[in-house]
């Protein structure tokens, strides 16, 4: 977990978004790197053709793996660090140029035809004539974002102070199996105000909370490189096929397919 007293920098958009809804921007980050914690006036569509993001924002932790993007609403601040050597594209997104947009953080499955779209828009330099092909581009582009489902890719981090040396511990040691009522125990309350101050803070159970950090330091873990027998154990399974079976429950799909298909 970040430095939460750590400062927060306006970046603007490149200057050329004056003159259109939106324009786009490719960068590569080698593995390990990251941004500093910023705002943009304008949101933004993050997505990477090639390579595992995490993100962090007020809302928690969010995790993008390849062809799967994360919207990032107007003023909401974050920062990226890379897992792998990560090929980014990037598309700045005026306000005011979609409706229906989640107004938090959202990690998306990137359809085949979005993720054209989003290539596509990277060589679209501004102004785009009314009704010409880059507009029209455009239009579909921001059509099609508006449409797509969100994927359970974030872990809502509790600004509970008596909750947070336990996320952090889970976070870090995800296979550490005491039970709920060993965790309260532990933070010297009864097993009912554990999950009241749970649901409270994140809107999810422990069991879910715990869940959920152990699925995404899965998928970190894969994003590395690392074998599926290794991280079910790491990530505190029984076994690969628990692990998998969870995986597929969750995506539709083995890790090995959701980390090779885009949808």
């Amino acid at each position: 977990m970040s430095d939460p007293a750590a400062p927060i920098t306006e970046v603007g958009p490149p200057p050329a978004m004056a003159d259109g809804l939106l324009i786009g921007k490719a960068e590569t980050y080698p593995a390990g790197t990251g941004t500093i914690r910023h705002t943009h006036p304008v949101a933004q569509v993050l997505f990477a053709i090639e390579g595992v993001m995490e993100v962090e924002t007020p809302a928690g932790q969010w995790i993008t793996p390849p062809s799967r993007a994360i919207w990032i609403p107007p003023g909401e601040w974050h920062q990226v660090r890379m897992l792998t050597r990560v090929l980014v594209r990037s598309v700045y997104v005026r306000p005011d140029a979609v409706v229906n947009m989640p107004a938090t953080c959202a990690v998306m499955s990137v359809t085949p035809l979005l993720r054209e779209l989003l290539l596509a828009a990277i060589g679209l330099v501004p102004p785009h004539a009314p009704g010409s092909r880059a507009e029209r581009l455009i239009h579909v582009l921001l059509d099609e974002l508006q449409v797509l489902p969100s994927l359970p890719l974030a872990l809502p981090l509790p600004d509970d102070p008596l909750l947070l040396p336990l996320c952090q511990r889970l976070r870090e040691v995800p296979d550490d199996s005491r039970s709920a009522g060993d965790w309260a125990a532990w933070l010297g309350i009864d097993s009912r105000t554990l999950q009241r101050r749970f649901q409270r803070a994140t809107g999810m159970s422990f069991g879910e909370w715990r869940r959920q950090a152990r699925l995404l330091f899965a998928l970190q873990q894969l994003a590395a490189g690392r074998r599926v027998l290794d991280v079910a154990y790491d990530a505190g399974y029984a076994s690969p096929s628990a692990f998998t079976a969870m995986f597929r429950r969750q995506f539709g799909a083995t890790p090995s397919e959701f980390f090779a298909n885009p949808g």
